[in-house]
């Protein structure tokens, strides 16, 4: 039985991975500091083929212990957004970045990697074209040049596969409502009312399910894919904020947008993104946004917003 470990597994995409995996078949240990407070994974204590770990990614002994066990590695702990790592730069340095420097050194070249980074790497492009993985990376955040040097190092290395996720939305149960699309729903059915800065600039989306189904697609077809960077997201979904906000109001119609003249958002990423390396392997989103919306409206019944954001 093919054993994965899972750093960060009880996070927004870990803790909804974990699952996807265990249903798969496979066996898996997680390692997280919980520091979040996250209840995200007791779903899964009852089965045989889990192991919780508690733990920081940066412990090289507990590391190089549970490496000996495991036969794929999927590295999400991460301090994730600009604004969480703006905040603990030290963190961000040594989690994003130090600590994959760390587990590349340590891990057996037969251990296979599958590393989430974020297309976020490519920056302030026009909008108007799309990015392939051989577009120039020009991240513009701290956030986004740890996970873009962490991936360099990782494709040149033996026996990864990188994965530029697009930015994610949907329920899961470590719920974060400061991700786009889970903000504007959230603000749509709280407060009625979204207002919008720099409401042209694009950004690709993907549903949570669907980044933790692409784990598995890779893992599967590995072989096949090994050594290279793949952009994960959904086609239909290279949506401008203002695209996106019309998305919502069609879904809680008294919702009323206002676009900001007067004012920015420190968020100046602006890019679209092309998916079609990974579509040619095999794989394609599935959820689409209003999919996604209708799904958030219906968990916002049950949630309240103060333990379900990063910062």
């Amino acid at each position: 039985m093919t054993h994965v470990l899972v750093t960060g597994g009880a996070g927004y995409i870990g803790c909804v991975l974990v699952s996807r995996l265990l249903e798969a078949g496979y066996k898996v240990t997680v390692l997280d500091m919980l520091v979040h407070r996250e209840h995200t994974l007791l779903e899964n204590c009852h089965d045989r083929n889990f192991t919780f770990v508690y733990g920081d990614c940066r412990n090289e002994e507990l590391m190089k212990k549970l490496l000996k066990e495991v036969d794929v590695i999927m590295p999400l702990a991460a301090v994730v957004g600009f604004p969480a790592c703006d905040r603990d730069p030290i963190s961000a340095q040594t989690i994003n970045y130090d600590a994959i420097v760390m587990l590349n050194r340590i891990r057996s070249r037969e251990q296979r990697v599958i590393y989430p980074t974020t297309n976020s790497g490519y920056g302030t492009t026009s909008g108007e074209v799309y990015c392939t993985e051989e577009t120039p990376l020009e991240p513009i955040s701290l956030y986004g040049r740890t996970k873009v040097e962490a991936e360099k190092l990782l494709l040149d290395s033996e026996n990864t596969i990188t994965l530029r996720l697009a930015t994610a939305f949907g329920i899961s149960p470590r719920m974060r409502i400061d991700l786009l699309v889970n903000d504007f729903t959230w603000q749509a059915v709280t407060n009625g009312s979204i207002i919008i800065f720099e409401k042209d600039f694009k950004r690709n989306f993907c549903h949570v399910r669907d980044i933790a189904n692409c784990f598995i697609f890779c893992m599967e077809h590995f072989e096949a894919m090994k050594g290279e960077a793949y952009n994960v997201g959904l086609n239909e979904a290279n949506l401008s904020k203002a695209q996106l906000a019309e998305l919502v109001k069609q879904q809680v119609p008294k919702l009323y947008i206002h676009y900001a003249e007067i004012g920015s958002d420190p968020d100046k990423r602006n890019y679209i993104v092309s998916n079609d390396k990974i579509n040619r392997c095999g794989f394609y989103a599935q959820v689409t946004v209003p999919e996604g919306i209708r799904e958030l409206i219906m968990g916002y019944r049950i949630l309240s917003k103060r333990a379900f954001t990063n910062l």
